[in-house]
This record gives C-alpha cells, sequence and structure tokens, in this order.
C-alpha cells in the first residue's frame, strides 16, 4: 500500500487544491503559452501588492513598499443617491481584487481605450479572471470592482538611474457606481471603468505579459499571485551571473501576514512550488537557507509573440 502511495502523484502532494494546479500546469505545458493566452498588468502591481486580507472596512488607507517601489492607497468616500450620504466601500484585497485589476489592464491593452464596460460583461468576465459564474463569486467580483473604483491609488517608483516616475497618479479617472434598485442587494459596482489618463499612458509603456492559464490555477492564493507577477517581470531582467535575495527581503516582499521567519518560509516553499509548476522557465533556486539565487529566465509569454502598444498621444 505505502508503496503505491508513493507511484500515485496525488500522494505527492499535500492537498487536492495541490494537485489541481499539477494538472492544470500539465495543460500549460503542452501548449506553450503565446499571444492567445496573454492578459496583462501594470509593472507597479507586479512589484507591489493589495492586502491579502480585508484590512477592515473601517480602514481608510494602505501602504505597500518594495525596494524603490511604493503602493499608495486610499478609501474614498462615494455618495449613495437614495440617502444622500458618504459612504465608504472599502480597500480592495485578496486575490480577486488582483485578477479584476489584470483583468481591466488587458482589456484596455487589447481594445486600445482607457474605457472598460463591465456592466455588459460581468459573466465573461468572471469567466476571463478564472471564476464561477455562481453568485457569491459574482458578488465578491462586484464588491471589488467598486472598491477598486472607488480608491485612490499613487503609484510610485525609481528607474535605476534614481529618477522618480509616476508620482501620485490616480488608477481610476471616472466611473459609473450602479446602485441596485432592489434594497436586499447592497453591492454597489462599476458599470464602467475609465483609467486616468497617466495610468493608461504607463500601462501601454510598461504593461508585464501573464499567462491568463497560470492566473486561473494560482487564483485562490493572493502570496502565488503575487510570487507569479513578480518573477515575470524579475527574472528576465537579470543580468549575467544571477542575483541573490535574502530571505528576509523575500519577507518583507511577500510575508507581511507572518510573524515568525519559520512560519513564512514553510508558506513561501510550498507556494513558490505552485508558481514553477505554471512557470516552467523560472529559474530561482534556494541557496542553503539563506536566501534565492534568481537567473536569466524566459518571461511567461514570449515577447516576440506579443505586440506592445506605443504610450497613447493626447489628439
Amino acid at each position: 500500500m505505502a508503496d503505491n502511495k508513493k507511484n500515485n502523484v496525488v500522494g505527492f502532494f499535500d492537498s487536492p487544491i495541490h494537485q489541481k494546479r499539477f494538472e492544470a500546469a500539465m495543460d500549460i505545458w503542452k501548449d506553450y503559452p503565446d499571444a492567445k493566452h496573454a492578459m496583462f498588468n501594470h509593472s507597479i502591481f507586479c512589484q507591489t501588492y493589495l492586502p491579502y486580507r480585508n484590512p477592515g472596512d473601517d480602514a481608510t488607507d494602505w501602504e505597500h513598499k518594495q525596494g524603490s517601489a511604493s503602493l499608495i492607497i486610499q478609501c474614498m468616500k462615494v455618495k449613495d443617491p437614495k440617502t444622500e450620504k458618504l459612504i465608504h466601500l472599502g480597500l480592495p484585497y485578496g486575490t480577486k481584487a488582483r485578477l479584476i485589476l489584470a483583468y481591466l489592464d488587458t482589456i484596455a491593452i487589447k481594445n486600445q481605450s482607457p474605457i472598460v464596460d463591465v456592466e455588459s460583461s460581468i459573466t465573461g468576465f468572471t469567466k476571463a479572471i478564472g471564476l464561477s459564474n455562481s453568485g457569491r463569486d459574482i458578488k465578491d467580483v462586484k464588491s471589488q470592482l467598486a472598491r477598486i473604483a472607488a480608491s485612490h491609488i499613487t503609484l510610485n517608483y525609481l528607474t535605476e538611474d534614481q529618477r522618480s516616475l509616476n508620482v501620485n497618479f490616480t488608477l481610476v479617472k471616472k466611473y459609473d457606481l450602479w446602485f441596485p434598485k432592489n434594497e436586499g442587494q447592497r453591492v454597489l459596482w462599476p458599470s464602467y471603468i475609465e483609467l486616468s489618463n497617466d495610468y493608461y499612458e504607463e500601462l501601454c509603456a510598461r504593461a508585464i505579459p501573464l499567462d491568463m492559464r497560470a492566473l486561473a490555477v494560482l487564483k485562490n492564493s493572493p502570496m502565488a499571485l503575487d510570487t507569479y507577477r513578480w518573477l515575470a517581470q524579475r527574472l528576465h531582467r537579470v543580468k549575467k551571473g544571477g542575483q541573490f535575495i535574502t530571505w528576509k527581503a523575500m519577507k518583507d516582499q511577500f510575508g507581511s501576514d507572518y510573524g515568525a521567519m519559520k512560519d513564512f518560509k514553510r508558506k513561501f516553499r510550498l507556494t513558490l512550488r505552485d508558481v514553477k509548476l505554471v512557470y516552467r522557465d523560472a529559474r530561482i533556486e534556494e541557496d542553503k537557507n539563506k536566501g534565492f539565487n534568481l537567473y536569466t529566465s524566459l518571461p511567461p509569454i514570449p515577447k516576440k509573440t506579443v505586440v506592445f502598444l506605443n504610450p497613447p498621444r493626447d489628439s
């Protein structure tokens, strides 16, 4: 019996979720990624991240720093047309907010427009980001869409020559917030979103191509999504000879929710295992429990298969 378990691939994984991720990864390996699998995300969201969990409905701001990059989110109030009162919708968080941002970026890139219509395609929307069309998933998507639209998001980063770019620009310029007629439906969500000009221009210039199948496989783990996106934008830029990153630096970037280093190490090792299943060309190796060596790797979506837009110009 023990020998059979060793020979069974299910026995190699510690949960049914990991087994499903392995099976999905095999499908990715059989069909090498190309343009039809591409989704996009602004490079800043591949370096700095939203909260893993709800920081609290009363929380009004959040900041995440990573090296020279910084993400600051402020929860803005919106007016309920029925009560005429200002209300907070809360800060965006978790896996769905991450997938939604990638979806918004992707539609803007593919349609060559900063305006994204979400009202007419909520079913296709949830399918595109790897979710079901269950009432719960759609409710969560609507809630996170509204939180994103009603948040003031500031992105900052320094270039290698120490120039400061993208200081204090917001993600969403304009949105139409839909208020349900049914009083029992308190989920507010935007029928369309118009990305700010600054964000849209930078997105067109600095979009990172990701494999939508990989995002779907990792959709249940915010840490896995963050790790995958970070490697996607980082590994192809590693210089010859590689780069070493300490465990402390990894914890600062991905382990804000973990107190003890040993707990973070255990979680991150499992997460990295899943990420490397879907990003097969990722060359990242642990170095004697001190940290990780990064080596130049092919991106998840080959650049030659993706046509990047030039930053749009004002007419």
